[in-house]
């Protein structure tokens, strides 16, 4: 599905002639790029089963307490959304191939993708592993328009990483997310400066970020279902129902949204947890998953050159009470064999549970990029030798696959259904 730029093409119709300067100018009022992937997880899995192409995918493991984590759109068009239970998912689609998650490899295509937004521009902002926005005002010149730049990166996507991006273009983040979302899959829409309020106030209200169902029913009781309706009602009345947010909406209504694009190239945590199938009080059962949490976060790490001075403990129990703690560790670690033996003190530091396990999790906080910290030498060489070693399984992995390699206590039964 490809959309071309709301209002017809550029320079459509008879314009006044302009200078170069006015031109660029205009050109940078629609600079911002809101850059999502297609079904991302399922984009991914489709490069080595091409056989799927076409046909309903889900990724996420096929247990009660599962979620979906990514569902093709032909899965979609029968009602299965991601988050969704994976036992309503399968019921809803019987014929849906089912994929189980490779955390790994997302995360290094991941990191390939914002590769090439970084040689776009400098100013990314990334949102989730499959998405961003990008502000590609200083990249005109050398690049070419917005839409030029919106359709390179498509190209480039597809060509380098073999899946496809849904590429929105606007003045402002809020619409071009906007613009993103509505060209979805595979498709591009430009929404010019010009065109941005006639283009809002042809949506419905919950086009507008914070417009949920319990707001869309609170608006609709008011005969406010239009972004256009919202625009037309005084904000003294949105203010009335809607509290402190009323304003918020009422200026997205008008397409007013001043946040710059912000880059943040760190990630504040890398982590990763697991909910059990069935509950469990046993220890060592617990020990075996903290190990594979680990050696899940340890990996994420590394790829992401990255380097951790606190470990962090999350338990879920059976009535969904959820306690957290962590440690700072004398020196920033990268290896997965020294955030499990923190991640296990932690545990044990919690004593005796009076309660089942439902959901365990390992975090790796206040991080710091691995090439410029000062690594301190560790007085037992064994850490030294886990880090090398782990860094080898890393290499094999990178050429045969993350599970052809696995610590040997991890191919006893007990994993748990549930990947985050």
């Amino acid at each position: 599905m490809r959309q071309e730029p709301f209002g017809g093409a550029p320079g459509a119709g008879h314009q006044p002639a302009r200078s170069a300067g006015d031109a660029l100018r205009e050109l940078r009022r629609t600079s911002i790029l809101h850059v999502d992937m297609d079904a991302f997880f399922v984009s991914v899995e489709l490069r080595s089963r091409p056989e799927l192409r076409g046909k309903p995918v889900i990724v996420g493991f096929p247990a009660e307490r599962s979620v979906v984590l990514s569902a093709s759109y032909e899965a979609r068009a029968t009602g299965v959304k991601s988050a969704m239970p994976m036992s309503i998912a399968m019921r809803r689609c019987p014929a849906a191939v089912i994929i189980n998650p490779r955390h790994t490899v997302y995360y290094e295509v991941s990191a390939q993708l914002m590769e090439i937004f970084a040689s776009i521009t400098d100013l990314v902002e990334p949102l989730s592993v499959d998405e961003a926005f990008l502000d590609v005002g200083g990249a005109i010149r050398r690049l070419g328009s917005p839409l030029d730049i919106g359709h390179l990166i498509r190209r480039r996507v597809q060509s380098e990483l073999g899946i496809t991006a849904s590429v929105g273009i606007a003045g402002t983040k809020f619409v071009a997310k906007i613009a993103s979302t509505r060209c979805k899959p595979d498709g591009i829409l430009q929404i010019d400066a010009a065109d941005t309020i006639p283009y809002l106030h042809s949506l419905p209200v919950n086009a507008l970020w914070g417009v949920g169902g319990k707001t869309g029913e609170v608006l609709a009781r008011l005969g406010i279902r239009t972004v256009a309706d919202v625009a037309a009602t005084p904000l003294a009345s949105l203010k009335k129902v809607l509290g402190a947010s009323g304003e918020h909406v009422h200026r997205l209504s008008m397409g007013i949204d001043p946040r710059p694009v912000t880059p943040t190239r760190l990630e504040k945590s890398i982590g990763a947890e697991e909910t059990f199938s069935v509950d469990t009080a046993d220890n060592a059962l617990l020990h075996r998953e903290l190990l594979r949490l680990s050696h899940r976060t340890a990996a994420r790490l590394r790829s992401s050159g990255m380097l951790a001075r606190t470990v962090a403990l999350k338990l879920r129990y059976s009535d969904f009470s959820t306690v957290t703690r962590s440690r700072t560790v004398h020196a920033p670690v990268d290896s997965a064999q020294l955030i499990y033996q923190v991640a296990v003190q932690l545990l044990d530091s919690l004593g005796t549970r009076s309660m089942s396990v439902r959901l365990v999790g390992v975090r790796a906080e206040q991080l710091e990029p691995a090439g410029q910290t000062s690594m301190q030498l560790s007085l037992d060489r064994r850490d030294d030798n886990w880090r090398a070693a782990e860094q080898a399984l890393d290499r094999v992995s990178e050429r045969f696959g993350s599970k052809t390699l696995l610590p040997a206590r991890l191919l006893e039964p007990g994993k748990p259904s549930n990947g985050k």
